[in-house]
């Protein structure tokens, strides 16, 4: 499969302390590729640096063809934000086409596959008051709206109970097969990680590991990564 991402010697520094070190990576069009690593070691940092929206040293190359879509980490929403919805979609929508936020809404959750319910029901419900796996939901059917051949994913379900997390990471499975999206996602779990990406990268300022999951996870590089006296947690999730 062709390059769809090349990153080389990329640098970044913030107030002269260093964020992330000398990393160089290439992803193939139509891979998942997973990213782990501890609390500040630049993962999201990263992807400010990938979608070049901070200054940073070395080369960050996409191919051609690459439409990127962003689902940041979960944002908090005031319940009483006079905001729809409909409103929210409205705002990526040309023209206000309700049949393109219609196509997006149903390609994220089943149960919004009734038009009259969507029309009468999730359009018109406020941001705020969403649940945080319809709430997720709603984030990646507005990014999918522009039709990205790329996804950029930064803990897509974070703050979301088990059960949601589990329709979160389907969601994101069933959309990488039905459009061929190459996927970049930082995950905490590693279960998701094991059985969802093809590659992924240990990340704490440098990189510590890279490669298929069940090779570069070992119990040595997990060490190095979180710390030696780190257990680590599998979740049990159901198979994609």
């Amino acid at each position: 499969m062709p390059l769809i991402l090349k990153v080389q010697n990329l640098s970044v520094s913030f107030n002269d302390q260093e964020v992330i070190g000398d990393l160089s990576f290439e992803l193939e069009q139509g891979k998942t590729l997973g990213i782990v690593g501890p609390n500040g070691a630049g993962k999201t940092v990263l992807f400010r640096a990938l979608l070049g929206l901070i200054p940073h040293k070395g080369s960050v190359h996409w191919a051609k063809e690459a439409k990127i879509g962003y689902v940041p980490q979960k944002l908090t929403v005031e319940r009483e934000l006079p905001l729809t919805v409909g409103e929210f979609l409205e705002f990526k929508s040309k023209n206000k086409d309700k049949e393109s936020i219609f196509r997006a809404l149903k390609s994220v959750e089943p149960r919004w596959h009734d038009e009259y319910h969507l029309e009468n029901h999730l359009l018109k419900k406020r941001l705020g008051i969403l649940s945080g796996g319809e709430f997720q939901k709603v984030l990646v059917a507005w990014t999918i709206m522009d039709e990205p051949t790329v996804l950029l994913l930064d803990e897509p379900a974070a703050g979301v109970d088990i059960g949601g997390e589990e329709s979160i990471y389907s969601l994101i499975h069933k959309l990488q097969k039905e459009r061929e999206l190459t996927i970049l996602l930082i995950s905490h779990d590693l279960h998701v990680v094991y059985h969802y990406t093809d590659e992924v990268m240990c990340l704490n300022k440098t990189m510590l590991c890279h490669g298929i999951p069940e090779e570069a996870l070992t119990k040595e590089s997990l060490s190095q990564l979180y710390g030696k006296d780190t257990s680590v947690y599998l979740h049990k999730h159901s198979e994609f």
